[in-house]
């Protein structure tokens, strides 16, 4: 307020780029009268219904209105851990698409990966494979245009999420579609942290080996994603692709519930997931996030539940890739050690993951951090696991993470050079930007 009153010149364009947290337009186009996008809408209502089960506890009954799409079963679900088996699981499945293939990404490289992902869409395409290349401009700021030459000149249909906004609206950071969706005609869905880049794959030196987690999925749950990425394209396009929304009920009867959180619903969803899950938690709480900047809602959750006799564990990089969030992070060490919060900091690679579990009840993998951007301003999406295997599985891949992780100690920030610890605190303060 201080900057609007005394430096309205630079503070009105500095609030367009950087202070907007609501996107009306998505809104609009999501609730629009648009008789197809509504078809497409009552279809998947239809499909889903005998496979739609009542959410099982607090959490879920929580993430299911948030989310807006009910629990599913029939559904089976892999976790896929680092780059090499992630990407051998797409590229696979990628090949035997027959009808169409729905993609999106937030970032999107023209490296030797992102080259073979082109490779793979053009051949599907050139097969005869409707493929819908949605991506998000500012995190693929750096991907060329013959990239995107390439894979039209194939018959691949390539936009950018938001380009058809008003071009003011390209002056502004916010609204991010931070997702990232692989579709494969209705039978297996990819979602997770994974972008594509060679760093995935632990061909960056600088970040060596590059942990990460994603989830393959099969059964009404990918209608359910399919249904999120939809929303996303149509905004994008104002296109209507035709798409399978016959359910396949898997014989492994897994529970799943598709949770997209963003900036177009009506309150800081994903912010509201994050902090049920403390609520909610009895017993364990374990979060894993490459970036650690949360506000006062998610911090007190987190402090209570601690407070309560809650195992709260925080799993962070040691590495930074953005070094102003990074920083910040060191800045929480006193709101949360104190409180019995437990800090890891993983020490082999780079950790990219976006995973939580709750009292080996629930686990969730997804596209979503514990910063601002995910919790406010990002469009995110989140699967919520309840089989037991899949939570054993999911509490398996913490604990050998926590064994690759270093606890941090309560002084370990007052220990650091002065230099250090005054860069930490003004990063602090752009901490609502970041």
């Amino acid at each position: 307020m201080i900057a609007l009153v005394t430096f309205p010149w630079v503070a009105v364009p500095l609030y367009w780029v950087f202070g907007r947290n609501t996107l009306v337009g998505y809104v609009q186009a999501r609730k629009s009268d648009n008789e197809l996008l509504n078809l497409q809408v009552n279809a998947l209502e239809t499909s889903i219904k005998p496979h739609r089960i009542d959410p099982d506890g607090p959490f879920l009954t929580t993430a299911v209105r948030i989310g807006g799409i009910p629990v599913t079963r029939g559904n089976d679900a892999d976790l896929l851990i680092d780059g090499e088996e992630i990407f051998a699981q797409i590229f696979n499945s990628i090949a035997k698409a027959k009808d169409y293939l729905l993609i999106h990404f937030y970032i999107i490289k023209s490296d030797r990966v992102g080259t073979r992902f082109k490779e793979a869409l053009i051949e599907r395409a050139q097969a005869g494979v409707r493929v819908h290349f949605l991506f998000d401009e500012l995190g693929s700021h750096k991907l060329p245009n013959s990239y995107l030459e390439d894979l039209q000149k194939a018959g691949v249909e390539c936009f950018a999420f938001g380009r058809t906004r008003k071009w003011w609206s390209r002056l502004q950071l916010n609204f991010r579609n931070h997702r990232k969706i692989i579709v494969i005609d209705g039978n297996d869905a990819f979602i997770g942290g994974v972008n594509v880049g060679d760093e995935y794959l632990g061909r960056d030196e600088n970040f060596g080996q590059w942990r990460d987690t994603h989830l393959r999925l099969q059964g009404p749950a990918v209608q359910a994603v399919q249904m999120v990425f939809l929303e996303d394209w149509y905004w994008a396009t104002h296109q209507i692709p035709d798409l399978d929304w016959n359910c396949k009920h898997e014989k492994e009867d897994a529970s799943v519930a598709i949770v997209p959180t963003g900036p177009s619903d009506e309150r800081p969803s994903f912010q509201l997931l994050v902090a049920e899950a403390a609520n909610t938690a009895r017993s364990k709480l374990w979060i894993a996030s490459p970036y650690f900047v949360p506000d006062d809602g998610i911090l007190t959750a987190l402090q209570t539940a601690a407070l309560r006799g809650v195992d709260v564990r925080i799993l962070l990089p040691e590495k930074p890739d953005h070094l102003l969030v990074w920083l910040s992070s060191f800045t929480y060490y006193r709101q949360t050690l104190p409180y019995g919060i437990r800090l890891f900091r993983y020490s082999e690679g780079f950790m990219h993951q976006k995973a939580f579990l709750i009292d080996n009840k629930v686990a969730a993998v997804g596209t979503g951090n514990l910063d601002n951007r995910s919790l406010r301003l990002n469009f995110e999406i989140t699967a919520i696991l309840t089989a037991q295997e899949h939570v054993y599985e999911v509490a398996g891949m913490f604990n050998e993470d926590f064994d690759r992780a270093r606890e941090v100690d309560r002084d370990e920030f007052l220990e650091k050079p002065l230099p250090f610890r005054l860069a930490a605190k003004l990063a602090r303060l752009l901490a609502p930007i970041q």
